[in-house]
């Protein structure tokens, strides 16, 4: 008798998990997804298309609230957890849950899960989301440019849309975010890349992306989300560290399995963050990974104009994640809003409309700071309502993309950038080298 599987995701991990593992194997028979974290991705079929010939009708995607319910009816004899960014605690919680409703609990690591490249692979991954992993990435592929390698990075997956259209993404410039009607958070991820001419992969099916990008490439630059780990096996692994949470490094899953593993340690943010913590996080990653090199890092802030933040009432917008189920409180815009003398940061919340008013409502640790949650046109719109309406003077967007481009703000705005730099020896740069130049 084929297992009876629910895996429980959040259109990522679980998707991926699926096809690598469960999509081919007849010992299995998936019953059901369930789907958390991301607004509108439940109320799906994972695809005919894309699930293989052992379901030809696809599979159905329950929202995870059902779960108890599900593993009933659906007689589930297994439930797969198979997302990130929650702390321990709750992913026993979820286990606690699913073994009284009568199934086993199951959690699948990197031997049952990674694909194996032709071509070397640098991860970037973090401890928590917020943590500063893009700008890691984004230093890393210049490095790998400069020394003179081609690099495609390859992005966790973000499949909010057709899943069938969305199996194989490929971005070179912005008319492919057009193309492929990318949400707010995609393209918080993918611009920066081709604004720094590198190719973009991300979808649903990792093997397909992954053999296609080996064909144009030398290095294939794994770019995770969230805290998850890496889809492909990787010849050097680098997690990002955030002194701004102590702790939580070994508190949330997978986030403490990405330090386990780890090559080389990035402890971003050290500019911002109090000494005591910096120490305090360095001591915790050497406890657990001793091995691991440790690399300390800032994220400097780049304001166009900042001398016009002075004496503003300011809305700030941050990236929406990393408040959500990053648990941040504040970013780099509520730091330069501080820093160059805003006279009042003015809280959202009460001019938050539709789906984000709902945001606030789910994750009541975001601060009085505005999410760009823009997962669909509607939440888009959602925003836009909410910017416009705000009674301020200015906006102060440190998301990494021009929002002017999917929503239409009405007021002043100024965008917060942020680089890494390494601060001390050894550098990203002496790594890389000593890794994959000959």
């Amino acid at each position: 008798m084929a297992i009876r599987t629910i895996i429980m995701g959040a259109a990522g991990r679980d998707f991926h998990n699926f096809n690598v593992f469960f999509r081919d194997n007849s010992d299995y028979q998936v019953v059901a997804f369930t789907a958390t974290q991301i607004p509108n991705i439940e109320g799906r079929r994972y695809p005919a298309e894309l699930a293989g010939s052992l379901y030809p009708e696809g599979i159905p995607i329950y929202p995870e609230s059902e779960l108890t319910d599900l593993i009933r009816t659906l007689k589930a004899d297994q439930v797969v957890f198979a997302y990130s960014d929650v702390s321990h605690e709750y992913v026993m919680h979820k286990a606690s849950e699913v073994l009284a409703a009568g199934a086993d609990f199951r959690l699948m690591g990197v031997k049952g899960t990674q694909l194996k490249s032709s071509k070397p692979v640098v991860s970037v991954c973090a401890v928590r989301t917020g943590s500063g992993k893009s700008q890691t990435t984004r230093r890393v592929s210049k490095i790998l440019i400069n020394l003179g390698f081609k690099v495609a990075a390859i992005r966790h997956p973000m499949p909010y849309g057709d899943l069938v259209k969305q199996a194989v993404q490929r971005f070179a410039d912005y008319s492919d975010l057009d193309k492929h009607q990318c949400t707010i958070e995609e393209r918080e991820e993918y611009e920066p890349h081709l604004d720094n001419g590198v190719i973009v992969y991300a979808g649903v099916d990792y093997e397909r992306i992954l053999r296609q990008a080996e064909q144009e490439v030398d290095i294939i630059l794994w770019d995770g989300g969230n805290n998850d780990f890496p889809f492909y096996q990787d010849d050097l692994a680098i997690v990002v560290a955030d002194p701004h949470r102590p702790g939580h490094e070994v508190r949330y899953h997978p986030g403490e399995t990405n330090v386990r593993r780890a090559d080389v340690f990035v402890i971003n943010k050290v500019d911002t963050a109090s000494p005591d913590a910096v120490i305090a996080v360095r001591e915790s990653l050497s406890a657990l990974n001793p091995q691991a090199t440790i690399i300390e890092g800032a994220s400097p802030l780049f304001v166009d104009r900042p001398e016009e933040i002075r004496g503003k009432r300011v809305l700030v917008i941050e990236d929406g994640p990393t408040l959500t189920h990053g648990e941040m409180a504040y970013g780099a815009g509520w730091v330069a809003a501080r820093r160059f003398g805003a006279a009042e940061i003015v809280d959202p919340r009460p001019f938050a409309v539709g789906s984000i008013a709902a945001t606030y409502q789910k994750y009541t640790t975001t601060g009085p700071i505005l999410p760009a949650m823009g997962y669909g046109e509607e939440q888009m719109r959602d925003l836009e309502q909410t910017i416009n309406q705000s009674d301020v003077d200015l906006v102060i967007s440190a998301t990494p993309i021009d929002l002017n481009r999917v929503i239409k703000i009405r007021k002043p705005m100024q965008r917060v950038r942020y680089e890494l730099q390494e601060i001390g020896q050894p550098t990203l740069e002496d790594i890389l080298k000593a890794r994959f130049v000959k």
